[in-house]
């Protein structure tokens, strides 16, 4: 495999996929390969089966080696139900003014660096913001010139016992030497959120299948961020639960009902499954996904009281991930109920401008820029 790709696995609620890839020009990205594969997915900080779990990713690295040739390292994104956030603030004082070099960061971080737990290990550590003497903010302060170095820091832990079943699974492969953990949740706030609206403050709701994950996104890093256990497919089982129906049939309806289309008198909706017909009202069916959707913006708005820091009630709030497109009119919706201004975030990447490819190119973006570092 050429030095300048990068192997990238994306683990989502539901499904994961491997990719390999390059920077291509004006910020896109060259696939060499790209593999996906179902399995239980987590919930609760848990994987609901570990036994699915090793396999689906043995079955994507052993088909990621099998087309790219030798990977000698793998980026695996961490998603936000195993992640911590610690926030912390550190001052540094030097005995006179001085030009901020690169080894004063890393004093700075390394001082700052939360107390080891044996059920946490930190993946990475991001600043938020610098600050100096005269009180200017700034993301990255090299080169300037100050009698002390202020930042506020947030440090990503991941659950141990997620990443031993991880290593473990990689302990298959001898070719692959390096595993680098990175937090989804990072990647997407650096890469989907514009430096501009991330320096004001921004709020990103990763909308997922069973997992979704709220995160307060400001500078560098993350203010907030916190995973529940709620995703399009509890307002799938929601119908399923209400209209006594199979679960793949309630699936099936969540998908070809518009939220948003205008009612016509009469109008039903059908589904053939096992040589079965379920048919419903239009009416009925749409009042139903928006109970359902409801489940998802109590979810946001419990997240909202949470978060402790700066309101960021004006801000428009970010949505991503697979769950965006699954029922058409969602967006809309969950905007009404909240009161609030919702706009999609998917990468600006040809034929993947989609929130489902959110994660995805995220992690990639990152890969790259790690490799290249």
């Amino acid at each position: 495999m050429r030095s300048n790709y990068v192997a990238v696995l994306d683990i989502r609620s539901s499904e994961m996929t491997a990719v390999v890839g390059e920077r291509g020009v004006n910020g896109t990205f060259i696939i060499k390969s790209k593999y996906t594969c179902q399995y239980d997915g987590y919930a609760e900080g848990e994987l609901l089966d570990k036994e699915s779990f090793s396999s689906a990713v043995c079955e994507l690295v052993r088909n990621t080696l099998g087309s790219s040739g030798s990977v000698k390292t793998f980026y695996v994104g961490i998603p936000g139900e195993f992640l911590k956030i610690v926030n912390t603030e550190k001052t540094i004082t030097f005995p006179s003014a001085k030009k901020i070099r690169p080894a004063d960061m890393e004093t700075i971080i390394r001082m700052s660096a939360p107390s080891p737990d044996k059920a946490w290990r930190t993946i990475r550590n991001s600043c938020i913001y610098y600050v100096l003497s005269d009180k200017r903010k700034l993301i990255n302060p090299v080169g300037a010139v100050s009698d002390s170095l202020q930042a506020r820091l947030c440090h990503f832990r991941c659950n141990t016992d997620f990443v031993e079943c991880l290593m473990d699974t990689f302990k298959g492969f001898s070719g692959i030497p390096n595993i680098n953990l990175i937090p989804s949740t990072l990647a997407e706030a650096l890469y989907l959120v514009e430096p501009e609206k991330r320096d004001e403050g921004a709020v990103l709701f990763d909308l997922g299948y069973i997992s979704s994950t709220y995160s307060v996104v400001c500078g560098n890093g993350l203010l907030y961020s916190e995973s529940y256990s709620v995703g399009v497919g509890h307002v799938a089982f929601y119908l399923m639960d209400e209209l006594d129906i199979p679960f793949d049939v309630a699936s099936t309806f969540l998908s070809t009902v518009n939220l948003n289309a205008k009612e016509k008198p009469n109008s039903v909706e059908k589904c053939i499954y096992e040589g079965k017909t379920y048919s419903f009202s239009t009416e009925n069916l749409r009042a139903k996904i928006r109970e359902g959707l409801d489940l998802l913006c109590e979810t946001i708005e419990t997240c909202r009281q949470n978060y402790s820091g700066k309101s960021m009630d004006g801000k428009p709030l970010l949505f991503t991930g697979e769950g965006v497109k699954t029922i058409r009119g969602a967006v809309e919706h969950i905007s009404g109920r909240l009161v609030r201004s919702v706009e999609i975030a998917a990468p600006k990447v040809p034929y993947y401008d989609k929130p489902q490819f959110s994660s995805l190119f995220s992690l990639l973006d990152m890969a790259l820029k790690d490799a290249n570092a």
